[in-house]
């Protein structure tokens, strides 16, 4: 069964770096957990030391919606026993 945890919001670009500032910060740690802030939730997952990453870059140019830029980060692992 999977469970997933959405929540789609607008930081300011300081309020961003400082959700990603906190996030490194968990990862850093020396605990086994992460805890990650997703809207007024907080999710507890167990990464090992090794994280598989993928990141997406798309840049879009229409002339009638203008441009517009995606960034995609993809975390996966299998949780620590």
């Amino acid at each position: 069964m999977a469970q997933r945890t959405t929540v789609d919001q607008a930081k300011s670009r300081d309020e961003l770096a400082a959700y990603f500032e906190h996030l490194a910060a968990e990862f850093r740690a020396d605990g086994e957990h992460v805890d990650i802030d997703v809207g007024n939730k907080t999710v507890t997952l167990s990464p090992p030391e090794t994280v598989e990453t993928s990141i997406d870059v798309v840049e879009r140019s229409t002339m009638f919606r203008g441009n517009r830029e995606t960034v995609r980060i993809e975390l996966n692992w299998k949780p620590e026993q």
